[in-house]
């Protein structure tokens, strides 16, 4: 049985995106992101009259730090997610009404995390917008997630993603209002998975060979769509050292669950072609853990050592 072309799937799974649309819309809840910044903390900078930035304004540490700005960079390319969804996704009926309702969510993320960081001075905010020029100038390209099925599996991963990092970033600043912030973003991003995760399960069920492909090369080959922003390598390896965002998390927090949700490893409904996908990708996570096993020793090892470190420097 030949594949499906990309018409013939937007077809079939029409009916699946309208019904998560309106599980969304009947979900969602709506939020303002002037209700989560504390106005009352800001002041002009010197333009106005007042004071430039300094670092000693900042109540946040240094991974707190890293993982707002490397999560809101993230939101900020908006546009060039917003274009690489249109291409695999229709732009009519349920699919381009989503399309038009997850960027407008997507952006009051980062509409909300930028007030609060500058309302607060939690980070440079000449930084951060040198940084925005860069990263949106730049954009965010996909070319090996061409496709609908490609596209949807890996939102899947990635929205689930999104939510552990918001997530533990909220805890890790340390300031109840950060905290209730990353929540309400968190809860967002829950909502955005369940709509992707939910698209790529009646795929697997429509054409199971095809969905299982495109899964294993998401998840083989997968990377948080920030990769290619300003100093993106040292922020990710600070927040993986700190317990944001790391490979145990995403193989446990992330992987697995979607694999169970999808039972990737219950079905019966693969040819020789699906089965060859889920054996490379079982193969894949058998290797993910080895990793995560490994990454969690170096990590404990380095912060014994700067806990030593830092007593003698205390003595």
């Amino acid at each position: 049985m030949p594949d499906l072309t990309q018409v013939q799937l937007l077809t079939e799974l029409e009916p699946a995106a309208e019904a998560e649309l309106n599980r969304h819309l009947s979900l969602a809840r709506e939020w303002h992101p002037h209700d989560y910044v504390p106005w009352d903390e800001g002041r002009n900078f010197a333009a106005m009259g007042g004071d430039d930035w300094d670092p000693e304004q900042s109540r946040l540490n240094p991974v707190a730090k890293a993982a707002m700005t490397l999560n809101l960079l993230t939101e900020d390319n908006l546009p060039s997610y917003h274009r690489e969804i249109t291409e695999y996704f229709s732009p009519d009926g349920a699919w381009g009404t989503w399309v038009g309702r997850w960027t407008a969510e997507e952006n009051r993320h980062a509409i909300v995390m930028r007030d609060y960081l500058v309302v607060t001075r939690g980070v440079d905010p000449v930084a951060l917008e040198n940084d925005r020029m860069v990263n949106m100038t730049k954009g965010a390209h996909s070319d090996d997630l061409s496709g609908l099925l490609r596209g949807v599996a890996y939102v899947a991963v990635q929205e689930l993603g999104t939510r552990v990092s918001h997530r533990n970033t909220g805890k890790a600043c340390n300031d109840p209002i950060a905290d209730k912030m990353l929540q309400r973003i968190a809860a967002d991003e829950n909502l955005h998975m369940i709509f992707y995760r939910n698209i790529c399960a009646a795929a697997l069920d429509l054409a199971p060979d095809q969905a299982m492909e495109a899964i294993t090369s998401v998840v083989t080959n997968f990377d948080m769509p920030g990769i290619g922003m300003p100093n993106f390598r040292k922020m990710s390896l600070l927040m993986a050292k700190h317990g944001i965002y790391d490979a145990r998390q995403h193989l446990d927090d992330v992987l697995w669950p979607i694999m169970r949700k999808w039972k990737i490893f219950e079905r019966t409904d693969f040819t020789g072609r699906g089965e060859a996908a889920r054996d490379e990708l079982a193969a894949f996570l058998e290797k993910s853990e080895v990793d995560a096993k490994r990454f969690e020793e170096q990590r404990d090892r380095f912060l014994a050592r700067e806990a030593a470190r830092k007593e003698l420097a205390s003595a």
